[in-house]
């Protein structure tokens, strides 16, 4: 008689809620190590970053969700410091090969303003308009075949090619025997013969040894050009290195900094993560990301006449709603104890909105814990308007670079109840910024033909660089000393780094894992709220009348902002006419500094 082999079924592994999975600090996140590298990549957000958080000493930094900003602000002074010094040796090369080769290498000079006039006509955008690209790119060309051109010409002259006198004063005699058209009849030169030369007038005008000069001072100007990217590759590799980055105590850049960075750093970690939120009036959620369909719903409180009717209050409804939104730490009971979904590391507390207008000195802004639980005991039960209370549901995911940040705010008075959801989404880091690790190990790895490639690229556009860097930091400095902003009065946050560093649309995979995120605490909260107001001696059914079935269990709320989506239940899903997600498609036009 035979049988059939039945496999043991799995059991649960655990009983009761799972050990709480490691927490990664946010000076040690992807999100923290990306845009520390993007400072080095991307001179005009290292430039926000530092004219957000150290020049304007007088704000207050913005909520750093998942991130650390004082970590970012170290380095986008280090990278800026490193950058002066190269752009500094780089113009001081030009100067010095000019005067040595008595003027050869400043004929240079002219094909290098073409590129610069190119870069500055054609912006910052990933897709400028055609009314910028055309002459963007006639103005490109243009100075790199002059460039080329003036190279060829002096490799010629280093190499005698005009020793024969054959073409001795042709160019300046041409000025006075050309009087037919009256072209040069004047002697006077044509412009392009001023900023382009042709290689018979440098033969006549230098010697081989000035040519000879001429191409050792662009030797040396790609060799610094190069060496300023192997920095960047060796930071890369090593303290921004995804080994090393997570000890901050061994970060050179945090050790190199002045009096000032050192102040504004312990001021940024003592505000950035705190509970209490000093804000700007007109941007009171800086720092959380873009507002993901925000809605309100109110209802009538009518006692249940079959219950007995208990005293209702903001802080009872949310200590019945705080529970249910624990359990999403949960994992199933079959999926064992290293389960990754992102909803374990779900993060719960309340903050306090205050207005930062009205505090004389940056100083006084109540961080200290007493301070703080004075605020949040009388906000609580606040109708609000200036300052706001809320309980903050966040979760980080893709490696805290995908943060989901819910905002409920819930009030009860005059017999009503007001529940106020206002989900924000912070998208992920920049692509550039993503791939500096594969961009910095293509540079160290690669062979010398292909660093002296990519150098000798970058030499006619050095001068240009190197002068706007210079300026730039002149410039810094200037309205460092001049403008005041020491003893200015406080003020809320403008910008949030990391929303400078975030890309226009995520993923589609992002996407799907907003839409889990939020539709998972949507329904905590509605269901916690409903309980507590039955539990209370209410009648639920006019919030059940607001939430309208649309399909097995989905509901859609009616009479909140417009374009809002909320669902319950189990098995509930939602849907919206309007395309406000969370990763809407990329804009055609975008700003590649932002």
């Amino acid at each position: 008689m035979s049988t059939a082999y039945v496999p043991q079924q799995p059991q649960p592994t655990h009983v009761g809620a799972p050990p709480a999975p490691p927490h990664t600090p946010p000076h040690a996140s992807e999100a923290t190590r990306l845009l520390c590298a993007g400072t080095y990549l991307d001179s005009g957000y290292r430039d926000r970053v530092i004219e957000q958080l150290h020049l304007n000493e007088q704000r207050i930094v913005a909520p750093s969700l998942g991130f650390d900003a004082a970590r970012i602000l170290a380095h986008a002074l280090r990278a800026r410091r490193h950058e002066l010094l190269w752009a500094g040796a780089i113009l001081g090369l030009w100067i010095i090969g000019a005067v040595l080769t008595e003027g050869l290498l400043a004929t240079f000079l002219g094909p290098s303003l073409f590129l610069a006039i190119a870069s500055w006509v054609r912006g910052s955008a990933d897709r400028p308009p055609l009314y910028r690209r055309v002459p963007a790119f006639l103005f490109r060309w243009w100075g790199r075949i002059g460039f080329a051109w003036l190279l060829v010409a002096t490799v010629i002259t280093a190499f005698g090619g005009n020793d024969d006198g054959s073409s001795s004063g042709s160019s300046y005699d041409s000025y006075d025997s050309y009087d037919s058209s009256g072209a040069y009849g004047d002697g006077t030169p044509d412009l392009s013969d001023v900023l382009v030369p042709t290689s018979s007038e440098l033969g006549e005008l230098f010697e081989p040894w000035q040519a000879w000069l001429g191409l050792v001072m662009f030797v040396l100007i790609a060799l610094c050009t190069a060496a300023q990217r192997g920095q960047f590759a060796r930071v890369l590799a090593a303290e921004l290195s995804p080994q090393r980055f997570p000890d901050a105590s061994g970060d050179p850049a945090e050790q190199d900094e002045g009096q000032r960075f050192q102040r504004l750093k312990d001021r940024i970690r003592l505000e950035q993560h705190a509970p209490l939120i000093m804000y700007h009036e007109a941007r009171p959620f800086c720092g959380a990301g873009a507002a993901y369909e925000t809605w309100v719903l109110a209802v009538e409180l009518r006692p249940d006449g079959m219950k007995k009717q208990q005293p209702i209050s903001n802080r009872t409804v949310l200590e019945r709603v705080r529970p249910l939104l624990e359990q999403l730490r949960l994992p199933s009971e079959y999926a064992g104890q290293s389960v990754r979904d992102r909803l374990r590391w779900l993060e719960i507390d309340e903050c306090v909105f205050l207005p930062a207008e009205g505090l004389r000195r940056r100083e006084e802004a109540p961080y200290d814990p007493q301070a703080f639980e004075e605020h949040r005991a009388r906000a609580v039960e606040e109708g609000a308007e200036k300052r706001r209370h809320f309980l903050r549901i966040r979760v980080g995911g893709w490696e805290e670079e995908l943060v989901v940040t819910v905002f409920v705010r819930i009030h009860t008075q005059g017999g009503m109840l007001m529940l106020e959801i206002a989900p924000h989404v912070l998208l992920p880091v920049r692509e550039d910024f993503k791939d500096a690790d594969r961009t910095a190990h293509r540079f160290r790895h690669n062979n010398v033909i292909g660093k002296a490639a990519w150098a000798v690229a970058r030499v006619p556009g050095s001068v240009a660089r190197s002068l706007v860097a210079l300026g730039k930091g002149v410039l810094y400095a200037w309205r460092l000393l001049s403008g005041g902003y020491a003893e200015a009065l406080p003020d809320g946050p403008a910008l949030s780094v990391r929303e400078l560093g975030s890309v226009r649309g995520g993923s589609l995979f992002q996407e799907m894992d907003v839409q889990r995120y939020l539709k998972s605490i949507q329904d905590r909260v509605a269901n916690g709220v409903k309980a507590a107001i039955a539990d209370a001696g209410f009648q639920t059914g006019e919030f059940v009348q607001k939430i309208v079935n649309i399909s097995s269990g989905g509901v859609n709320i009616e009479g909140g902002v417009e374009g809002s989506t909320f669902a319950v239940g189990s098995h509930a899903s939602a849907s919206s006419t309007t395309s406000g997600g969370a990763a809407p498609q990329k804009e055609s036009d975008t700003d590649g500094n932002e």
